[in-house]
């Protein structure tokens, strides 16, 4: 196939969903919803398909949008002034929600619910997607518009979300509104804030690279360090939990520092090695090689940090101001040092795991998928 030649959907079947590295960000079908073409949809397994293969227009967007096709890779690389092996970044810090409601429900040190609240409530995002709890175990992508919404979808999670798709679902009903009447969406969503893996993130940023929409009403992007999702299914079900003598039903909290954590109601913790973990990952997980979330106003994640905070990568302007805000308005605290010595000690230490993550996530991308490791 020529340099130049556009991509259809039929081309990103074959060289990712047939390779088995689809990691069902959604991306393709938020695209292609968003303007309002309607050729695609996620299957009941969550893999994007044809809805109407007479809709396509063959446009190449939703190839050249995905994360894994690297159309735009170096374009991105270049905004974001990216550097091996994590990226761009300004600072690093550790920290903690200051709202005990925040607290209360948060796995690590809440600062992603306390972000989007203050957000929210400053008036610097309409809503923002994210994924809420059905039943303890299963959840689903909602556009979260009030504290409540924000305050329910706390906790880590690690099952598959196509999030983006809620974004040009979103989208598409908005310009509806927009084109023909104000009746059937009040809302107006013009400014909204991303939470999502790196998967999802860099979708997102191809899209913006773009300039094709849902992208531009994406204002704000918090991206989750990641070393793979798994269906919770796999968790409950088979014998990976049963083996190690868990109830499931016991299981409170589960989270991911520099190991796999589970928090049993009765506050015992259960600690299993990231490496057992793969038996239950999603395939396309373990050729993935994102971790740090690269291309985020601020990726976030419990490694590195003490109990009940938070590491923080500020990678953006935005991101920094955002993050400096919420500090001034106390909804968010740092971790405290005794010394100036002592954060540069703690700060250096948590780069350096982040590093290490990283570097482990490439070397397992090449053993599963025989690839360069190259982003």
């Amino acid at each position: 196939m020529k340099e130049n030649e556009i991509r259809s959907f039929d081309d990103l079947y074959k060289d990712v969903i047939d390779t088995g590295i689809c990691s069902k960000c959604g991306g393709c079908v938020s695209v292609c919803s968003a303007n309002m073409i309607g050729a695609l949809k996620l299957d009941e397994n969550g893999f994007p398909t044809y809805t109407d293969k007479e809709l396509c227009l063959a446009c190449g967007l939703c190839y050249m949008i995905c994360p894994h096709t690297h159309t735009v890779r170096e374009e991105v690389k270049s905004r974001f002034d990216w550097k091996a092996p994590i990226g761009h970044y300004d600072d690093v810090i550790s920290a903690r929600a200051t709202d005990p409601d925040v607290v209360e429900v948060a796995t690590d040190g809440g600062v992603v619910t306390s972000l989007l609240i203050h957000m929210l409530e400053a008036g610097h995002i309409d809503g923002a997607v994210v994924s809420t709890s059905l039943d303890g175990y299963t959840r689903q992508a909602i556009v979260a518009t009030s504290r409540e919404e924000i305050l329910q979808a706390a906790g880590s999670h690690f099952g598959e979300l196509p999030h983006l798709e809620e974004v040009g679902e979103k989208y598409a009903n908005y310009v509806s509104v927009v084109k023909f009447t104000c009746k059937d969406n009040p809302q107006k969503l013009k400014k909204l804030a991303v939470v999502g893996t790196p998967c999802q993130i860099t979708s997102i940023r191809n899209m913006q690279a773009l300039a094709i929409v849902p992208s531009d009403i994406i204002t704000f992007t918090i991206g989750l360090f990641c070393m793979q999702c798994f269906e919770m299914g796999n968790l409950m079900d088979k014998e990976f939990i049963k083996s190690r003598r868990i109830d499931p039903g016991e299981i409170a909290t589960m989270n991911i520092k520099e190991d796999f954590i589970l928090t049993l109601k009765s506050g015992l913790k259960v600690h299993i090695p990231m490496k057992e973990i793969e038996e239950i990952a999603r395939p396309a997980c373990l050729k993935c090689n994102y971790f740090a979330n690269d291309y985020a106003d601020i990726s976030v994640g419990g490694l590195g940090s003490p109990e009940k905070h938070t590491t923080v990568m500020i990678r953006t302007i935005r991101g920094r101001l955002m993050m400096a805000d919420a500090l001034a308005k106390k909804s968010i605290k740092l971790r405290e040092s005794r010394t100036a010595d002592e954060h540069r000690v703690y700060r250096h230490g948590m780069i350096s795991l982040i590093e290490e993550y990283a570097a482990r996530k490439v070397d397992r991308a090449r053993k599963y998928a025989d690839t360069d490791g190259s982003r």
